[in-house]
């Protein structure tokens, strides 16, 4: 019998490794490879990125094939190495024992743990280049794939696991896209990005976070001398104001500024029935509308402006079309004088925030990096008078987490201003 050549032997033990070490690096990378992207480019007409998703439709096949051939080709190599070690060495049980603990290492190292880093650090790329050698295998193999996945398919059956085919395929939930679009990196422009997070933010809030809040809704009383209505009319902030009579759950409808310039140069004299001719119907909103759903709602019935009611019908607050886009792309009007707008305050060089206590928790919360909690109260004045369960007739603090506020200035039984401190931050004496 003619020996076999050792470079033979060795060059045939090296393929086995490799084959060992493309299988398992194919492996990690097609289980590790970005869905959204490969769709992308087989939209672009991309033959690889095509043939990747089809091994990725076919997951049992594919790690059927991996899974047989990775075997096949291990026991191979430990039989050349056992055939070698006897070959050359006789039967030297030590001999072999060390030969067999040899291959295993060189497996672990150059046929599993390096090929699989590879593979999971570049999945995208391993994966278009292995998919139309992959995809031909299991053409090959297809009678030896079907008749191993016949036994796998019982042994499943017993222990009630549903087949890939069999299972809903899952949608991408908010809370994933919200992963995606933080992981986007560079990809992802930081501003786009903070308007795709905000959008998400839409689901979650009602348009009672968002809303104007009934003490500064600026709005015409019908009840007032006619002159009176004239002056507030000049000195106005906004181009639509609710109408009301005698008191602001009486709103009888929504003035256009612009229409009522023409009665400035009236000659008659102006009585409330001029102005009311100028009325379009009010729009109410309920108080815990989502603010995702309202944007439709505004779409749907061609309204920019609502009036926020609670469940016993009174006035809460008034959003409009532009508080729900400021939610999504940020600020851009011009805010009313004395409004407090969220990209106004933050932290001073003590760690100390001056706020009006109708400052929003959310604008809170997003402005100075604080977790108070927005499921109760949504003002500053609201969580304060909620915690001390009581109107402060004198400067009080307390702590709420990570921040201490104090109470600087009580006015009309609410707290109009307070000092916001960051804990274990250097305070004045």
């Amino acid at each position: 019998m003619d020996i076999i050549e050792p470079w033979a032997l060795v060059l045939g033990l090296v393929i086995l490794v490799l084959c060992s070490g493309f299988f398992a690096m194919a492996e990690t990378a097609l289980m590790a490879a970005n869905k959204y992207r490969l769709r992308q480019r087989a939209k672009r007409g991309s033959a690889r990125a095509a043939t990747t998703l089809w091994l990725l439709e076919r997951t049992d096949k594919l790690l059927s094939l991996i899974l047989i051939a990775n075997t096949l080709v291990n026991a191979l190599a430990t039989a050349l190495v056992t055939a070698v070690a006897i070959m050359y060495f006789g039967q030297d049980m030590s001999v072999i024992l060390l030969a067999t603990a040899a291959l295993a290492f060189v497996l672990i190292v150059f046929a599993e743990i390096s090929p699989k880093v590879v593979g999971a650090t570049y999945p995208d790329t391993i994966s278009l280049r292995s998919a139309l050698a992959l995809k031909a295998m299991i053409g090959v193999a297809k009678p030896v794939i079907w008749f191993v996945n016949l036994f796998a398919a019982l042994v499943l059956r017993v222990f009630h696991v549903k087949l890939a085919g069999q299972i809903e395929q899952q949608r991408v939930s908010l809370e994933e896209l919200r992963s995606i679009v933080l992981e986007g990196g560079n990809f992802v422009p930081q501003k786009h990005k903070s308007i795709l997070l905000n959008l998400f933010d839409l689901e979650t809030i009602s348009v009672e976070d968002i809303m104007t809040p009934r003490a500064q809704i600026e709005a015409l009383d019908l009840a007032v001398p006619a002159g009176q209505i004239l002056q507030q009319l000049t000195t106005c902030y906004h181009n639509k104001l609710p109408v009301y009579e005698g008191e602001i759950n009486r709103i009888v409808g929504i003035l256009h500024v612009r229409k009522a310039v023409a009665l400035l140069n009236a000659q008659e004299p102006l009585t409330a029935g001029h102005f009311r001719e100028l009325l379009s119907e009010p729009y109410f909103i309920p108080q815990d509308t989502g603010v995702f759903a309202q944007l439709q709602y505004f779409q749907e019935n061609r309204e920019r402006l609502g009036i926020i009611v609670d469940e016993y019908g009174e006035v809460q607050g008034l959003v409009t079309l532009d508080d729900i886009i400021e939610e999504m792309i940020g600020e851009f009007t011009t805010s009313v004088p004395g409004a407090a707008r969220s990209e106004t305050f933050g932290w001073d060089a003590n760690g100390e925030c001056l706020l009006e206590g109708g400052t929003p928790l959310r604008d809170i919360n997003k402005q100075l990096g604080l977790d108070f909690p927005l499921d109760g109260p949504k003002t500053l004045n609201g969580l304060m008078l909620e915690q001390l369960q009581e109107i402060p007739d004198a400067p009080i603090s307390l702590r709420i987490g990570a921040c201490v506020i104090e109470v600087i200035q009580v006015q009309n039984q609410s707290i109009k201003v307070c000092k916001l401190a960051r804990h274990g931050a250097k305070q004045r004496r």
